[in-house]
């Protein structure tokens, strides 16, 4: 049950971000006099606790997820399946398909304790190309690409633990 309720949560918080993004744009005259907000320094592998697929993954955004835990999402322009192949082998475990449409995919990277922890440490993948989508915007104004194919979100291991691999 609690898998379930973290799949939700997980999804709809990349749906909020990226609404809450779009509905945070001010009009086009507005924006030219609107303070950037500051860029969120860029996570590295190291930092996250897995690699970022390559080639062309950008950095989208991090997001507090509570209980002194961030997630960070990428953007990819690579297929669902190449990003899931490309997980796979680098953490050398399948991870589960849990959504068919959209494809959501979930690897688990540590173990989740509930007392100590608000998400699971985890690497997700969403295909946002389901059913005719166009893709998942890019929220930085201006910025190529415009939109991403496939979305990851990672969860890393709150510091101070160390991963536990099944």
């Amino acid at each position: 049950m609690r898998r379930e309720a973290f799949i939700l949560i997980s999804v709809a918080s990349l749906c909020l971000a990226w609404w809450g993004e779009a509905a945070a744009q001010p009009p086009a005259q507005a924006q030219t006099q609107a303070k950037p907000k500051p860029a969120a320094p860029e996570p590295t592998p190291e930092s996250l606790g897995v690699p970022a697929f390559q080639p062309g993954m950008q950095f989208l955004e991090s997001y507090d997820a509570g209980g002194g835990q961030r997630f960070y999402l990428f953007g990819a322009n690579a297929t669902f399946a190449e990003v899931v192949s490309f997980y796979q082998a680098q953490l050398k475990v399948k991870g589960e398909l849990v959504f068919d449409q959209p494809a959501t995919h979930m690897f688990d990277i540590g173990r989740y304790r509930e007392e100590t922890m608000a998400f699971p440490p985890s690497v997700t993948v969403k295909d946002f190309t389901w059913g005719g989508m166009r893709g998942y915007p890019n929220p930085k104004p201006n910025a190529e690409p415009a939109s991403f194919k496939t979305v990851v979100q990672i969860v890393p291991m709150p510091a101070g633990t160390t991963p536990v691999r099944k």
